[in-house]
């Protein structure tokens, strides 16, 4: 496995400096903690409420799954890592293997996170997929099964940051069995898709099926 990057060249040291004082209720990155918040919030809104607006449940599953893809990039790739100096990305060898790695700053480098940036971040990262989870049982209790797809797609995303983000907490090293992600890849990619491709197939073939009985 080819070596990890530098925990150093993580983010810049922004660390105050000589006489400066920070103050530790005060965001450093106030808009990168609004980031972390801004779509997945976005995306449980339009979850929520979208059906106050549009009919079709076709809108609000593409708005959704739109801010869910951009919330997982951002959440993996930005706030992670400005906020608490944590990384987690996956690559493939000339074999062909996935190598997945997880990154954290060493720990004479703990002090350069902002305390309440971090408590910020794992509360984001937790509380949502908690949210996600009793959409996900209310639907089963309604048989709402194409809001299901939408609820798993939702799990999907946020559980695989959070595994990510806590296997770089908790994880001293850059050894660990692919198997949960790639099941977890796998899953998504070959189940889920397919089950809310073929959904959509059958409502717009009932909705055609609808407007020619309507005509006749």
């Amino acid at each position: 496995m080819a070596s990890s990057a530098s925990n150093a060249a993580l983010i810049d040291d922004d660390t105050p400096g000589f006489g400066e004082e920070e103050n530790p209720k005060q965001f450093r990155h106030p808009y990168v903690v609004l980031f972390h918040f801004g779509f997945r919030a976005a995306a449980l809104i339009v979850y929520l409420f979208c059906g106050w607006f549009s009919d079709g449940f076709v809108t609000s599953f593409v708005f959704t799954v739109i801010l869910l893809s951009l919330d997982f990039w951002t959440v993996k790739n930005i706030t992670g890592r400005i906020l608490v100096g944590l990384r987690w990305w996956s690559y493939v060898d000339g074999e062909g293997k996935s190598h997945w790695v997880y990154e954290a700053r060493k720990e004479g480098d703990v002090r350069k996170v902002h305390a309440a940036e971090s408590r910020v971040f794992w509360i984001g990262l937790i509380v949502f997929p908690l949210v996600w989870s009793i959409l996900f049982i209310l639907a089963i209790f309604r048989f709402s099964f194409r809001w299901l797809v939408l609820d798993c797609i939702a799990l999907s995303l946020n559980g695989a940051n959070v595994y990510g983000y806590l296997r770089c907490k908790l994880g001293k090293g850059t050894n660990l069995t692919g198997a949960v992600s790639n099941y977890a890849n796998g899953f998504f990619r070959q189940q889920v898709m397919d089950k809310a491709v073929n959904m959509l197939t059958r409502q717009a073939q009932t909705s055609n099926v609808n407007s020619a009985t309507n005509i006749i």
